[in-house]
């Protein structure tokens, strides 16, 4: 059995992928101080975390994938976690990380811009994701643009040089198999224009993968999507079926963009539903039957201020992704500041078995009844 986790981290996002062989990999990290304080719905994630690796015997993950370095997905990170360029951030306690996962993007994104400081965390983690690459270990780095091959350049290194530390989208990831791990991961996301042709250097240039787990011969997908845009997703589903692979847009589980925000459906909110651009309609389509969707956000309401608010969730979002889960016969929508309830949320648990996707009847409290979701297909 592998196993998914979501944490309840208000509008932010914060997952872990647990294999049945003992790795773990989490993908960013947002800990909101607020939840310290036990009255507060926002999980104490720090705390949450600690707990999970005593109980496992650890001090580490095997891999930290920052999906880009927004204040959502790296809230307090640099307090956690053990940084190998400067003495600073080690020991007391800090946990390891065997590989750290970036986009090309932040190691190269500047640092001079007026509304940040040489204080704030994306920047620490593009000195820390710097020092890595210069090394040579301990980084896995996702697209080679041309400003990486300059940058590499001008410490007097060649890409060559670093290529075996480079995945490029289209690709595995290497380090993971189906027959070493029973998990793979697939890069959809960033492509080389997203750096070298793009003004926003984190939404469009951040991580999305296909993960597709094997167990006992059967495959079951989940597409990890963290903040993206229409235009993106459109550009991976275009790309995907020119290169005939279509099989790598199925899934299972999908981690909705961006706290549910009709960003990444399409540009225009609509009026009380969010129409889809046509290749994300695709792309919603290639769910299979019992699939779920996790919205990573606050609760969505229903009522006249939830459909004129501006910041995402977006209620609209959420009634277009509900119409496609029930056109392709899927299971739940799933709003993770919402399970079991509003007061305390806890973390969502997916078991990823023979049977396909589950939603761990624990994690749950006595929601709909759980029904394994069958895989799309065996080997």
């Amino acid at each position: 059995m592998h196993k998914i986790f979501f944490y309840p981290v208000q509008n932010g996002d914060t997952s872990q992928i647990i294999l049945s062989n003992g790795k773990r990999l989490l993908f960013d990290y947002r800990h909101l101080k607020v939840g310290e304080d036990e009255e507060e719905p926002a999980i104490d994630l720090k705390s949450q975390l600690r707990d999970e690796l005593d109980k496992a015997k650890r001090d580490y993950f095997d891999v930290l994938a920052l999906t880009h370095g927004d204040n959502d997905h790296i809230s307090n990170s640099t307090e956690f976690f053990e940084l190998l360029h400067n003495t600073k951030y080690q020991g007391n306690g800090r946990i390891k990380i065997n590989e750290l996962w970036v986009p090309a993007a932040m190691v190269l994104e500047p640092s001079t811009m007026a509304q940040w400081t040489a204080k704030a965390e994306f920047v620490i983690w593009r000195q820390e994701a710097q020092y890595r690459l210069l090394e040579g270990k301990g980084i896995r780095v996702f697209s080679k643009p041309e400003m990486l091959k300059t940058w590499l350049e001008k410490k007097g290194l060649t890409l060559e040089s670093r290529r075996h530390l480079i995945t490029d989208a289209g690709k595995p990831v290497p380090g993971f198999s189906l027959a070493s791990d029973g998990v793979e991961f697939f890069c959809h996301s960033p492509f080389i224009k997203h750096v070298d042709q793009g003004d926003d250097l984190r939404n469009d240039a951040s991580l999305i993968f296909q993960v597709r787990f094997e167990v006992a011969g059967v495959q079951t997908n989940y597409l990890a999507v963290g903040d993206s845009t229409s235009n993106v997703l459109e550009d991976i589903v275009y790309i995907t079926k020119l290169h005939n692979n279509e099989d790598r847009l199925k899934w299972n589980l999908f981690n909705i963009p961006h706290h549910c925000s009709h960003h990444a459906l399409n540009p225009e909110k609509g009026e009380k539903e969010t129409i889809p651009v046509p290749l994300v309609e695709e792309l919603l389509l290639y769910g299979q039957r019992e699939a779920y969707l996790v919205s990573s956000s606050k609760p969505i309401k229903n009522n006249r201020e939830a459909y004129e608010q501006k910041q995402p969730p977006h209620i609209q979002a959420k009634n277009c992704y509900e119409r496609y889960l029930k056109q392709i016969g899927g299971r739940r929508f799933i709003v993770t500041m919402e399970e079991p309830n509003l007061q305390k949320p806890q973390p969502l648990e997916f078991q990823i078995t023979s049977g396909g996707v589950n939603l761990n009847p624990s994690t749950s409290y006595g929601v709909n009844i759980i029904v394994s979701s069958p895989a799309p297909r065996a080997g």
